[in-house]
């Protein structure tokens, strides 16, 4: 089974933007914003880092992810130590599912030959003394290596 990788970017957590679309001579066409296409890369730069030389992922993977946002310097020092230690969650924008959307794209083809791989996700919003999203691509154990007899399948 391969090492896990854990991919970290610094900086507010951003969510995927919405295609838009547009008409010209009369054919639709669309694109992706360009905050999510700078986005994207960055994160794609983050993966070849710290990928290296190792080839893409091709087996059933778990994908984890942890947003991380900054506390709001306007709130009292209670209220920001209750967020650092989880019991304030950040329930607000961008939606979690929309950060994930915009890591599984940009790590496609990159740190996994294609995200139909991913067979299980784990996705936390949370409060923390520096903004950033944390990743780490792992391959899923099998049956078999659960319960392999003195690491012998």
């Amino acid at each position: 089974m391969s090492e896990p990788i854990t991919i970290c970017l610094a900086g507010i957590p951003q969510g995927k933007g919405r295609a838009r679309a547009f008409v010209r001579g009369g054919h639709v066409g669309h694109y992706t914003p360009e905050k999510t296409r700078s986005y994207e890369g960055m994160i794609r730069t983050a993966a070849m880092q710290e990928l290296g030389s190792r080839p893409a992922f091709d087996e059933p993977l778990e994908f984890v992810l942890r947003a991380v946002f900054p506390v709001p310097a306007s709130w009292s020092q209670r209220k920001q130590q209750q967020a650092i230690t989880g019991d304030i969650k950040p329930g607000k924008k961008p939606d979690l599912d929309n950060i994930a959307k915009a890591w599984n794209d940009a790590l496609n083809g990159v740190v996994y030959r294609d995200d139909s791989l991913i067979c299980r996700m784990t996705l936390d919003k949370r409060y923390g003394p520096q903004p950033l999203v944390v990743v780490t691509v792992r391959p899923m154990p099998t049956f078999r290596d659960q319960h392999s007899v003195g690491g012998v399948a």
